[in-house]
């Protein structure tokens, strides 16, 4: 019986039965060379489907060149479709492979062409397909990057607080700026409302500068002039925030494992972890 590979989510632990074992093996394992080679094959599926959907809209092109991109969809979401019941019949509990992370971008990845057919339209959500592109990360071993990811999560969780205070001044700041717009420059010149002059104060805020609406009286171009010259100090802080965490104390002191809990299911465990940080099953 061939044993589970170590770092199979729980969802996709393979079934005691020979043919969908090595179904298994090739599907969801990259480390045998058919593995890979089917992993590769399906990433340059996705980028194919990926290209159909955007080019699909670019106007101009003759009509005959339109069917033959919706064919060529159509094409790849049957490709899709048979993958995705390939996956459900060689893992061990179908339902729970459904419902998990990459089960759900599946059946996302598939859905809009069929929703198309009663929702005109509907089919330009293909491109959430690109979500099917992370599974290059175990494709291409790339599971050192957990480290530096949780790093950087830890970093972002401990200025969470710190972050929304910011963002709460920064509202009051908007709130009060664009009340203050209103009253100097009016309905006459462009500031028809207390929203309209929240989000010109936000354009003007973080430095986008639409120019769809102006101030024009001496008055309202001063507090411009300070709101332009607030936002570029404002912009620098949650940056600041951020770095400061990384640097003092938002990264890991050890390395994580690729491998989940084949209980709970829950990852993130230190590479030398033998029981479940969160249920304490062994690993």
């Amino acid at each position: 019986m061939p044993l589970p590979h170590p770092h199979a989510l729980p969802s996709e632990q393979p079934p005691d039965d020979g043919r969908r074992a090595r179904l298994h093996r090739i599907i969801f394992e990259a480390d045998t060379p058919a593995g890979r080679a089917f992993d590769l094959a399906l990433i340059g599926v996705i980028l194919a489907s990926i290209l159909l959907v955007s080019i699909e809209t670019v106007a101009g092109m003759p009509p005959a060149v339109y069917r033959w991109l919706r064919v060529g969809e159509w094409a790849l979401t049957v490709i899709f479709t048979v993958e995705f019941l390939l996956r459900l019949y060689a893992v061990r509990q179908p339902a729970r492979y459904a419902t998990s992370f990459f089960g759900v971008v599946d059946i996302l990845a598939i859905l809009p062409t069929y929703l198309s057919l009663v929702v005109p339209g509907a089919h330009y959500l293909l491109v959430v397909r690109a979500l099917r592109l992370l599974r290059i990360f175990r494709i291409l071993k790339l599971t050192r990057f957990l480290t530096e990811a949780r790093g950087l999560q830890s970093a972002l969780r401990a200025s969470s607080r710190k972050i929304v205070v910011f963002l709460l001044t920064v509202a009051a700041i908007i709130v009060i700026v664009g009340s203050l717009m209103y009253l100097i420059e009016g309905r006459t010149n462009g500031f028809t409302s207390i929203p309209r002059s929240m989000y010109w104060t936000v354009v003007t805020l973080t430095t986008v500068g639409y120019g769809d609406i102006s101030p024009q009286t001496p008055l309202g171009q001063a507090v411009a002039s300070l709101v332009m010259i607030l936002g570029y100090g404002i912009i620098a802080v949650p940056t600041g925030i951020v770095t400061a965490e990384l640097v003092y104390g938002g990264r890991p002191e050890a390395p994580v494992s690729t491998q989940h809990c084949p209980s709970c299911g829950i990852g993130g465990h230190e590479h030398d972890a033998r029981f479940c940080r969160r249920c304490g099953n062994p690993m």
